[in-house]
């Protein structure tokens, strides 16, 4: 039997926190609340003495909010999961780095996903890369941030978006290609993937097919024609997107 995700919850509200634990139970084969914090100070404290598997963390707390105190602590070797009703900014700066969030109130398929996607992850050393990336964007308040985040089935690649060349949909995952000649299967939607490089030159020219407009090197017209890209491979162009296309130009 495998063992449970042993978990911390922190929120500076108590019906947050109970409403939490109340979606939970549904979950108390996979996971065990150890603790549960009403500040940011206690969640210090108790991480250090409890060493969780997993933190439920709020973002919004008075005094020391969420990413103030992950960075007060001297090592992050457990998995996070931000619970907030934060602003869309915030929510572009998770998709991009990867980490997990729960909107308020937390309803109960969106946590069945994250459990099932932190269970598979648990013993991923990948997440002080996920966080450093994530303060950064946090502080810069940048949507432009050169790299992103894309999660295979084995392991977390970090690529600079300019490099991608193009992506192409395998019905749930994506195949991302870039200048190097590389090749990612990614456990993601192309529509996922395309939320993800939105403002990065992307644009979808093909229910199948999403490009990086730096990478085109010519476009031979036809119903819908097809694109020509400097790497020499030819990607279809959709008579429905072919107007969204010429707009670009």
């Amino acid at each position: 039997m495998k063992n449970k995700i042993r978990a911390i919850i922190i929120d500076d509200e108590k019906n947050s926190i109970e409403a939490l634990e109340y979606e939970l139970e549904d979950f108390h084969n996979e996971i065990e609340i150890i603790d549960k914090c009403l500040s940011a100070s206690q969640g210090i404290k108790s991480i250090k003495k409890n060493k969780p598997d997993l933190v439920f963390l709020d973002i919004e707390m008075p005094n020391i909010n969420g990413f103030e105190m992950l960075e007060k602590l001297d090592m992050i070797d457990f998995e996070i999961v931000f619970t907030t009703a934060y602003d869309q900014f915030a929510l572009k700066a998770f998709e991009i780095s990867a980490m997990d969030y729960l909107l308020k109130p937390v309803n109960n398929t969106d946590l069945k996903k994250v459990i099932s996607k932190i269970r598979k992850q648990i013993d991923e050393p990948e997440i002080q890369r996920q966080l450093e990336m994530l303060f950064e964007l946090m502080k810069s308040k940048n949507p432009e941030f050169p790299t992103i985040a894309l999660p295979t089935m084995d392991t977390l690649e970090f690529i600079e978006i300019n490099n991608i060349v193009n992506c192409t949909s395998d019905s749930n995952y994506t195949y991302v290609y870039t200048i190097e000649n590389e090749k990612y299967y990614v456990s993601k939607t192309l529509k996922e993937v395309e939320n993800m490089l939105k403002g990065h030159n992307f644009v979808r020219v093909h229910h199948s097919h999403l490009v990086n407009i730096l990478h085109i090197k010519r476009y031979i017209k036809g119903r819908g024609g097809e694109l020509v890209l400097k790497n020499g491979k030819v990607i279809p162009v959709s008579r429905n997107k072919k107007e969204d296309l010429m707009k670009l130009f």
